[in-house]
C-alpha cells in the first residue's frame, strides 16, 4: 500500500469453537488465546509482554471466533519487525504455565459473569443456540462457568500443540512494507515451526428444535431477537444478503429504522446483522424496547419481513450499494483492515476475491436476486424468536410472529 505510514499484520490460525468437539471443552480455544500473552521462552512472563507490546505503540491483540483465532497488530512501518516477531513468539512458544492458567481462569470466568449483565449478548447468544442447538457453533464462544473452570493445563497445551501448527496457520501483511522484504521477513522466522496434524471444523447439521427462547430477566429494557437459518460464507448470494441487510435494518434511512424507530417510537436501537460460516448460517433483527412495547414491535417487524415478498426498490438497492462501497473503500485505507480482508479468507481456504472484484459483485445485484434470496430464508415457520425481559412465558410472542 504505496501510501500508507502503517503496517497491518494479521495471523489467523484454525482454532475456534467449531475445533471443539465435546461441551466440556467449549471455551478452550478462546482460553488457549488469553494464555499466549502470559509468557514465552524468550519472553518468559506477562510483564515482559506487556512491555513489549507498549514499547511498539500501535495496537497489538488478538481475538477467538467460531471458525478461527487471529492475532494482529497495526504498528509504524519501522516496528514491523519487532512486531511480527513478537506475533510469532507468542502463537509458536507459549509456556502455558499452570499458574498462568489458573490467574487466567479467574479473568475469563469474570468475563462470562459481565455477559450475563449484559442482556442484549445474553439475547444474541440464545438464538444461537436456537437455531444451531447442541453444536459448537451455537455455543458462546468464551465457553461456561462449568467449562471454564474445569479445562485443565493437560488439555489447553494438548490444543496449542494441535492447532498452533505451521500447516494450520496464514500470515497476512498489509501496508508500508515491500512484499519480497516480507516474505524474506516471515521465511526467517518461521524456520523452526513445525508442521502437525490439526483438529478439522465440526460441519453443522440441520435441527428440530424448539424455535423461541425465553431467558426471564428484570430487565428496564426487554431484548428481542429475530432470527432465521441463512446462507454460508461460500455461497454467491452474500452479496445480496449483504444488500438486503442494509436495506431492511443498517442505518437511519432502513425499513425497520423508518417504521419503528421514527414513525412508531417504539424502541432507541433496532438493526438487522447476519453471521456467515462456512456451512451455514443466520440472518437476525435486534430490538431494545419496553416491556409494554414487545407485541407491537414483533408485529410491525413481522409486517417489515412480509413486505420483502415483493421486490424492493431501486432507490433503496442503490443507496444501499452506496453504503457498502464506501465501507469497503474507507476500509482499504486501514492497514490491519486489509491484512484482515485476505488473512481471513485464506485461513477459511476461500477464494482470495479482491476489493474491487467484490464491488463489482454487489454492483451486479437486482431486486429480483434480493427477493429471491429473502424467499428462501423467510418464512413465519422457519423464524427464530430470542427474549431476555421480565416475562414468565414466550407464548404470546410467538404467536405473534410464528402463526
Amino acid at each position: 500500500m504505496p501510501s500508507a505510514r502503517s503496517v497491518g499484520i494479521s495471523i489467523y490460525l484454525k482454532s475456534g469453537s467449531r475445533y471443539e468437539e465435546y461441551p466440556e471443552i467449549a471455551g478452550i480455544s478462546h482460553f488457549l488465546e488469553h494464555i499466549c500473552f502470559k509468557g514465552t521462552i524468550e519472553r518468559p512472563t506477562p510483564r515482559d509482554i506487556s512491555f513489549a507490546i507498549d514499547s511498539l505503540g500501535g495496537t497489538i491483540n488478538a481475538a477467538t471466533y467460531k471458525e478461527m483465532t487471529c492475532y494482529y497488530a497495526k504498528v509504524a512501518s519501522e516496528f514491523t519487525n519487532q512486531s511480527l516477531d513478537l506475533l510469532l513468539d507468542m502463537v509458536q512458544n507459549s509456556l502455558c504455565l499452570s499458574e498462568e492458567i489458573e490467574k487466567e481462569r479467574g479473568v475469563i470466568l469474570e468475563e462470562l459473569a459481565a455477559v450475563q449483565d449484559t442482556p442484549s449478548e445474553l439475547a444474541s447468544l440464545l438464538v444461537d443456540s436456537l437455531i444451531w442447538p447442541n453444536q459448537p457453533h451455537g455455543r458462546d464462544i468464551a465457553g461456561d462457568i462449568e467449562s471454564v473452570s474445569n479445562i485443565s493445563q493437560s488439555k489447553i497445551i494438548s490444543a496449542y500443540q494441535e492447532q498452533y501448527v505451521a500447516n494450520n496457520a496464514i500470515i497476512s501483511i498489509a501496508g508500508a512494507i515491500d512484499p519480497d522484504e516480507s516474505i524474506a521477513l516471515i521465511n526467517e522466522k518461521i524456520n523452526d515451526w513445525k508442521s502437525g496434524q490439526p483438529n478439522r471444523w465440526l460441519p453443522n447439521y440441520p435441527s428440530n428444535n424448539k424455535r423461541g427462547g425465553l431467558i426471564s430477566k428484570d430487565t428496564g429494557q426487554t431484548h428481542v431477537i429475530v432470527g432465521m437459518d441463512s446462507i454460508s460464507s461460500v455461497n454467491e448470494q452474500r452479496y445480496a444478503l449483504d444488500l438486503l441487510s442494509i436495506c431492511l435494518g443498517e442505518g437511519m434511512s432502513s425499513r425497520l429504522f423508518l417504521r419503528l424507530r421514527e414513525e412508531l417510537g417504539l424502541c432507541y436501537d433496532i438493526h438487522s446483522y447476519s453471521s456467515q460460516l462456512l456451512d451455514t448460517g443466520m440472518f437476525g433483527i435486534y430490538a431494545g424496547v419496553d416491556p409494554s412495547n414487545v407485541e407491537k414491535t414483533l408485529a410491525n417487524i413481522r409486517s417489515e419481513l412480509e413486505n420483502l415478498s415483493d421486490p424492493i426498490e431501486n432507490f433503496e438497492l442503490e443507496r444501499a450499494k452506496s453504503i457498502m462501497r464506501s465501507r469497503i473503500e474507507l476500509s482499504m485505507e486501514n492497514t490491519r483492515a486489509v491484512s484482515a480482508w485476505y488473512g481471513s479468507s485464506a485461513i477459511l481456504e476461500q477464494q482470495l476475491v479482491p476489493p474491487e472484484k467484490a464491488l463489482e459483485n454487489y454492483e451486479k445485484v437486482v431486486p429480483k436476486d434480493i427477493q429471491n434470496l429473502f424467499q428462501e430464508i423467510y418464512s413465519p415457520s422457519k423464524t427464530f424468536l430470542a427474549i431476555v425481559g421480565p416475562f414468565q412465558t414466550i407464548k404470546p410472542f410467538e404467536e405473534i410472529l410464528f402463526n
